[in-house]
């Protein structure tokens, strides 16, 4: 059931941001507990599609996915919904080039969730399974995953093609927040690490609000680090690392942590327009 992609898959690596937090459990106030039965289709993949209104509108069609510990929309119905219009900025923008959002409404079926998280990005894995299953189904415009199946009870008829939810009353954490503080080590008494990974690189990487190109801009390289020896500068264009994707903060971060302490690997860079390959060797972090 889980869609690999790469924005997301860093998260199950951390099992204490996903599980469920003790202050969370069921409050004494609970709910009616209602069946409420959502049809779905089965994709070739194994995948279930789903029809999804926000705020009102819609509706979309988005994958339902229980491995994916967030919610991602896409760009376009982002706006259409009027979910961009209503936010005063981002709490965390490494998430794509529009950032984290709330979602005031999020209906499936007769299902409605509020003031649920979302990231709105035009992710290349969501994409590529829109133009892939376009012409029989539709348009395929992002993921449901915890923040909204983690409310209820669930069961699945793939018979029928139907999901059961019933309202457990259980108020699941910030997933996405959770794992940059982990990754970034940020807390109240911790700033953020210039790159946070299993190991040392020595880097840091920014993306522009509105860049929708491949890659993130080096801002800052640590003198006779891992990045400054393989010849990384500042104002480079990174592109990929070990060929994994890094067209944000968030997919650099996981593609950086997914290189083994020691091992060698390709990084793939742009500069003065001509892309080039360099090899960094990360070394044991602070």
């Amino acid at each position: 059931m889980r869609l690999v992609i790469a924005l997301l898959s860093c998260l199950f690596l951390t099992s204490n941001i996903f599980g469920k937090d003790p202050k969370n459990n069921p409050s004494s106030e609970s709910e009616k507990e209602t069946p409420s039965i959502v049809p779905f289709i089965l994709l070739p993949s194994g995948h279930f599609l789903v029809n999804v209104k926000l705020n009102d509108k819609g509706p979309y069609q988005l994958i339902f996915d229980t491995g994916a510990p967030t919610l991602l929309l896409n760009n376009r119905i982002a706006k259409d919904s009027g979910i961009m219009k209503k936010q005063k900025g981002s709490m965390f923008s490494p998430f794509g080039p529009m950032g984290q959002v709330k979602i005031a409404s999020l209906q499936i079926g007769e299902v409605i969730s509020k003031n649920i998280p979302a990231v709105v990005v035009d992710h290349p894995t969501v994409n590529a399974f829109s133009q892939y299953y376009k012409k029989k189904y539709g348009p395929i415009d992002g993921i449901v995953g915890f923040p909204f199946f983690a409310k209820f009870k669930m069961t699945v008829d793939y018979q029928a093609k139907q999901l059961t939810f019933i309202p457990n009353n259980y108020k699941p954490t910030d997933v996405m927040e959770s794992m940059m503080n982990a990754i970034m080590g940020a807390s109240k008494n911790n700033k953020p690490k210039i790159v946070a990974a299993t190991g040392y690189w020595g880097l840091k990487v920014t993306k522009a609000t509105k860049d929708d190109s491949e890659g993130v801009d080096v801002s800052f390289v640590v003198p006779d680090s891992p990045a400054a020896k393989a010849g990384i500068k500042v104002g480079d264009r990174l592109l990929t690392i070990d060929g994994r994707w890094t067209d944000s903060e968030t997919d650099t971060y996981h593609a950086a942590g997914l290189v083994q302490v020691g091992k060698t690997v390709p990084v793939e860079i742009l500069r003065n327009k001509v892309k080039s390959n360099l090899k960094v060797t990360p070394i044991p972090g602070f």
